[in-house]
């Protein structure tokens, strides 16, 4: 589907907005040593159907010590390049927030490559002024193999925001408000993974609304080997203790509610949410793998922040919506 912006001069597609009509938006790409998979996704951003003159592309590199910039260096022209030393995608996100003139902003990894009408969609939601974070479909890159396809249940995005309590999205898709990322103090550089989760909660605590759109589709390369997609639900299980601990009274709230009573239920939890992801009974021996990865990096993490002490005090949530 070709959408076609009108100028006055030409026919336009039925139904498409105007350009003057949608927002401003920056994208930006946090980039770390991802020399084999940049140069995919810098394409399908510059090819984005979006109206030019109506968005910008940032790439911040995240102290890459690969070819990764000199990569970026042959798009200069293109986009906008910067740099920030301090490791971590929540660390190199704020610095292209901070750098940003759109109105809205919108996320992806540099191991994605997007739809051509990835951003249109993607955007659409946040007209909506109490809508703060619009997520959009991912999906497996193809060919792949059958645990990189198991990868779309891992990362199912509606399921994140819908069914799941307290809901989040993920960054690989996302687009919000600058106003919003601005007044909710962004994300937390302190979190190395899980800084979207963290995000999640305090849109939630602040009384906004997360929106999945399913147009709005990107593709990942997903993780191939059992010992990767192990290694992928350990580092979940490990980096969401610290999300825990800055929220634990929040999340205590919901596991009241929802959790299951008594020993028995709690104990049949991860039980359940293995059955959840396992859409065949030919993904259920993968699931195992990557729940029992989780609790087995929960359990570390847990271990972990026991030594070392609390990460620190829960960031402060305004409850003010913007206008």
């Amino acid at each position: 589907m070709a959408i076609a912006f009108g100028d006055g001069h030409g026919p336009e597609t039925i139904g498409a907005p105007r350009a003057s009509a949608l927002p401003t938006v920056s994208v930006i790409v946090a980039a770390y040593n991802a020399q084999d998979t940049i140069g995919d996704c810098l394409e399908s951003l510059l090819a984005l159907d979006y109206p030019p003159e109506r968005w910008e592309l940032l790439v911040v590199d995240n102290a890459s010590r690969d070819a990764t910039p000199s990569i970026l260096a042959q798009y200069r022209d293109r986009l906008t390049i910067l740099r920030e030393a301090v490791r971590g995608p929540a660390a190199a996100r704020n610095t292209g927030i901070r750098q940003a003139t759109g109105e809205m902003v919108a996320f992806t990894d540099a191991d994605c490559v997007v739809d051509p009408h990835w951003l249109l969609h993607l955007v659409a939601p946040l007209g909506d002024p109490a809508v703060a974070v619009a997520g959009g479909q991912i999906l497996a890159r193809r060919p792949c193999t059958r645990i990189a396809e198991f990868g779309e249940r891992i990362h199912d995005h509606r399921r994140a925001i819908e069914d799941v309590a307290p809901p989040y999205a993920i960054t690989m898709n996302w687009a919000s408000p600058r106003s919003v990322l601005q007044a909710l103090g962004l994300f937390d550089p302190r979190l190395l993974r899980c800084s979207d989760l963290e995000f999640a909660f305090r849109v939630v605590q602040a009384g906004y609304r997360m929106v999945y759109e399913p147009r709005a589709v990107i593709y990942h390369r997903n993780r191939s080997t059992p010992q990767a997609l192990a290694w992928e639900g350990y580092r979940h299980g490990y980096h969401a203790v610290a999300v825990v601990a800055l929220h634990r009274q929040f999340m205590a709230s919901y596991a009241k509610r929802d959790c299951p009573p008594g020993l028995v239920g709690r104990a049949l939890a991860p039980a359940r949410s293995m059955v959840q992801i396992a859409k065949t009974r030919r993904e259920l021996p993968l699931a195992l793998l990557f729940n029992v990865a989780k609790l087995t990096g929960r359990a570390a993490g847990q271990l972990a922040a026991a030594v070392r002490g609390p990460l620190g005090k829960q960031p402060q949530v305004p409850s003010a919506r913007r206008p």
